[in-house]
């Protein structure tokens, strides 16, 4: 029987490509990441992120519901587990980052993932949740009939303040590289968007659709 990853991210659907390093490298940039920290990945899928992020020196691990993710990466501490229903198999306090790119949506519960999120990252440690923006994707939001719980920035806020986040801010994220160096071109990208068609399959979906990165630190000194 076929998976998520087996349909959606296959090769032919969505073959790889030098995005992950380089989205991994402004990550690293923007939020200081730094060569010895831990990071877990939840929802690792292909396994392409974290490799990006061992190849910047991060300590990584990774989760995955499809049983393929494992065999996608061997190289890769890869563990097969139901977050929503099960939680993550990992202690309290055992990470500096949690990341994630297009996992919460996904979520009935969100609240669930957030809560061990909070539970598995040491006192101090920061979450990172990429997802789509739903003011920006509203019309395209449910061509992926696994999305569950759309998030604007607002509610991306309360989601991490309710359960304890501290220094929470979410940005509105374009991925384009371009505009990462050139900030100032957020501006005619702005000004273009409502122009491109919602389900435009070249390289100008990139103008329109944005992302939101939720990231907040668990307080220090303090575990749940």
């Amino acid at each position: 029987m076929n998976d998520y990853l087996s349909v959606v991210y296959n090769e032919q659907r969505r073959p790889a490509t030098g995005y992950p390093a380089q989205l991994a490298a402004q990550l690293a940039s923007m939020f200081d990441l730094r060569p010895g920290q831990s990071l877990l990945e939840p929802g690792c899928g292909r396994g392409e992120m974290l490799k990006c992020f061992r190849d910047l020196g991060l300590d990584v691990r990774g989760n995955d519901l499809a049983e393929s993710s494992k065999a996608l990466s061997p190289d890769l501490d890869i563990e097969i587990c139901d977050i929503e229903n099960d939680g993550m198999p990992y202690p309290d306090d055992a990470f500096d980052i949690v990341y994630s790119k297009s996992l919460l949506e996904h979520f009935y519960y969100p609240e669930r993932y957030i809560r061990e999120c909070f539970r598995v990252l040491k006192p101090g440690g920061l979450l990172l949740n990429l997802v789509p923006d739903w003011e920006a994707n509203y019309r395209k939001y449910f061509d992926d009939y696994t999305h569950r719980t759309p998030f604007t920035s607002v509610s991306m806020r309360d989601i991490l303040l309710i359960h304890g986040f501290e220094q929470v801010g979410v940005v509105k994220f374009r991925q384009l590289p371009v505009v990462w160096k050139y900030p100032v071109l957020n501006i005619p990208c702005g000004l273009i968007a409502p122009f491109i068609p919602h389900r435009t399959r070249n390289k100008l979906r990139w103008v329109r659709e944005l992302m939101l990165i939720g990231n907040g630190r668990k307080p220090d000194g303090e575990t749940r």
